[in-house]
């Protein structure tokens, strides 16, 4: 192992998924200039999966530190303990978040660390295996979109975080991630906090991998489901529009008017969701 050979600690969270869990580590462990470029230490929460999904990885990658979790943590708050717990576990020179649903290619952190950045993210673009469309990645604001890789480092306005890489000295400045949100919108405010301390994010010059897009329409914005039902699943943590949770969100990065609006055109619409066109 060479002397400049990095260190990377891989967050990632899980819940009742178990072969796209194991698939994603595959993926993982199979990536190019492992041993040589960098070594890997994953952190994995079990957020109180039933289907023995930490006791089958314990099995199958008994090097993985698996962290139990009560069920209750959905992905932001379990990536804040798997992030919380390596960063008191060792020095690490990047922190990888990393989603289970993921598939990279073996090339994939290879791409990330090409440039080595240490002040800005550097956030890896997701396609469709179907169409090769793309998924996930980072966003340019006005108009609202996802940026398509083109062989170049190009800079984005907020990202999600299926594959995000994030440097020691960035981590040391921004943090880990806000645990107030549950399961949505953490990885948006990680990004526009950084962006707001002065650091650059950055989207890969090409995909890194693979994620199915979940397209489907909300239960609390479909009309076809009954208001009582819509309401439940608006105020269930996974609904990735939990009011109270969204309106931090928004008046922290859009301030209080904005805020206000939004929590109440999101109430609107749950009551008369045929107000919009899904």
């Amino acid at each position: 192992m060479s002397l400049n050979t990095l260190k990377i600690a891989v967050l990632l969270t899980c819940h009742n998924r178990k072969e796209k869990t194991l698939d994603c580590l595959k993926s993982l462990f199979k990536q190019e200039g492992l041993k040589d470029k960098f070594t890997i230490d994953v952190f994995l929460v079990d957020d109180g999966s039933t289907d023995c999904t930490g006791e089958t990885i314990k099995i199958k990658f008994p090097s993985v530190n698996v962290i139990q979790g009560d069920g209750k943590l959905y992905w932001n708050r379990g990536m804040h303990l798997a992030w919380k717990t390596a960063a008191t576990t060792s020095d690490f020179d990047y922190y990888l978040w990393l989603n289970d649903d993921t598939f990279l290619e073996r090339d994939a952190i290879k791409t990330l660390l090409i440039k080595n950045f240490d002040n800005g993210l550097v956030c890896g673009s997701t396609c469709s295996s179907i169409n090769r469309q793309i998924t996930y990645g980072g966003f340019k604001k006005k108009p609202d979109r996802l940026i398509e890789p083109n062989g170049e480092f190009q800079t984005c306005d907020y990202l999600n975080g299926n594959c995000v890489l994030i440097s020691k000295k960035i981590f040391e400045i921004v943090g880990n991630l806000d645990p107030i949100f549950q399961h949505a919108l953490g990885d948006f405010d990680y990004g526009l906090r950084a962006k707001k301390m002065g650091i650059a994010l950055y989207v890969a010059p090409k995909f890194i991998g693979v994620c199915e897009s979940h397209t489907e329409v909300p239960t609390w914005m479909s009309a076809s489901v009954k208001i009582k039902e819509r309401i439940k699943n608006l105020y269930s943590a996974s609904s990735g529009c939990y009011p109270p949770e969204f309106f931090v969100y928004d008046k922290r990065h859009n301030g209080l008017m904005s805020a206000c609006f939004h929590y109440f055109t999101i109430h609107l619409r749950v009551v008369a969701p045929f107000l919009w066109k899904n």
